[in-house]
């Protein structure tokens, strides 16, 4: 019996795909730096468990399909402190920001229809796209100049009849790129041209550093009738576990058609929703120390990683992740030789390989992407580790 040709095309992460070899590592006794996958370490603010806690309704029941309204409301009050402004009908709950992009390319692609996305990009985009026969269609960026692609000849040298998104990813998973408000309102300019969707993930908004501000394609109020935001808690909050996000766009025709698929699904669980709405009513401040946080943790790995004699890599802008180009001619196979061969005083580090975060065949094979959502001083080992076992690896194949 077969399955669907659809899946039998998609490729597993390559962020958990490695997951074993680190658990089989830690079996023999190793000490494993998990820098593959973005799951902080931070402590998720108190009052998401105490708003759960506090719940008092007897039963727990369907959740409308849309969103409970007390979170709702608490993410309509948060985005005004960006000077965005939505109503309930411009909002609608997801499990997570996955099941958002997957309602949003559910809702814009027919079979064949293609959406512009620069790689590399996060690897379930892959799976998002894959599940409605969609095609996205990659603009290559580079270690050397940073990843940056908002240029106005790269993108329209991508875009051809059957071109229906452009896909924003700022701050960037996997680069770190923070497109700054003019290159938001470049591609603003080349989606009315080409009249195209723009889809911002935006999940990391707050995480952009080095005095970059906070920018969203929401503050741009002549492009509302084409943004669809993806926003969620996982990141923003430490609480990846809760899988809450959120569709946010002022385009009623588009919101109503996701609405259709949201009822077949019923709704997102109903105490979390209420946990999450606590989240979204944190002071500004939070957001200040959690930038504080990240920021450290970022400089303690760059400035490590940097120490890599042949490394290519830039300072990332924002959100937790640093992709560089390494002096190994197959990160996949370093990584297993790091998992099953190599130790430094008992301890070892997971990344991912890079090559899975693009379309194009053959590119980021000499690439990884590491997470920095680890305290400071396990940023620095398990950069260190990288630096020892690169040494140990380039040695046992003789270079």
């Amino acid at each position: 019996m077969d399955i669907s040709n659809r899946v039998g095309s998609m490729q597993f992460s390559p962020i958990r795909r490695f997951n074993k070899y680190g658990f089989e590592a830690e079996a023999n006794g190793k000490t494993v730096y998990r820098l593959n996958i973005g799951q902080p370490d931070v402590e998720t603010p108190p009052c998401f468990k105490e708003a759960i806690n506090n719940f008092d309704k007897k039963v727990i029941a369907y959740a409308e399909s849309g969103g409970v309204t007390e979170l709702l409301d608490a993410m309509i009050d948060y985005m005004k402190l960006y000077d965005m402004h939505y109503t309930r009908d411009d909002i609608l709950i997801t499990n997570g920001g996955s099941e958002a992009l997957t309602l949003i390319f559910t809702a814009l692609l027919n079979p064949g229809e293609e959406a512009l996305i620069a790689e590399p990009f996060y690897t379930n985009y892959n799976t998002f796209c894959n599940q409605v026969n969609g095609k996205l269609v990659p603009l290559t960026t580079k270690a050397e100049d940073g990843y940056a692609w908002a240029k106005k000849d790269l993108i329209e040298a991508a875009i051809t009849p059957q071109t229906k998104a452009i896909c924003c990813i700022s701050p960037g998973n996997p680069t770190g790129r923070v497109l700054t408000l003019d290159e938001m309102k470049l591609v603003g300019e080349i989606a009315k041209e080409h009249d195209l969707w723009i889809i911002s993930d935006e999940v990391y908004r707050e995480f952009a550093y080095d005095g970059r501000e906070v920018t969203s394609f929401g503050m741009l109020e002549d492009l509302a009738d084409r943004v669809v935001l993806v926003d969620s808690v996982s990141k923003r909050y430490s609480a990846c576990g809760a899988r809450v996000g959120a569709v946010i766009s002022k385009n009623k025709d588009l919101m109503s058609g996701i609405l259709k698929l949201a009822q077949g699904r019923l709704c997102c669980p109903t105490l979390e929703q209420v946990g999450a709405a606590a989240l979204y009513r944190l002071d500004k401040s939070y957001y200040d120390s959690a930038r504080e946080e990240y920021c450290a943790r970022r400089d303690a790995a760059y400035e490590e990683i940097s120490k890599i004699p042949g490394v290519v890599c830039q300072k990332p802008g924002g959100a937790f992740y640093l992709t560089a180009k390494l002096p190994v001619e197959d990160v996949e196979d370093f990584l297993m030789f790091m998992l099953t061969e190599f130790d430094d005083n008992g301890e070892t580090v997971m990344f991912t390989p890079a090559s899975g975060f693009y379309a194009t065949p053959g590119l980021g094979k000499d690439e990884m992407r590491i997470a920095y959502v680890l305290e400071p001083a396990k940023m620095r080992r398990g950069a260190e580790l990288i630096k020892l076992g690169i040494e140990a690896y380039n040695k046992k194949l003789g270079k």
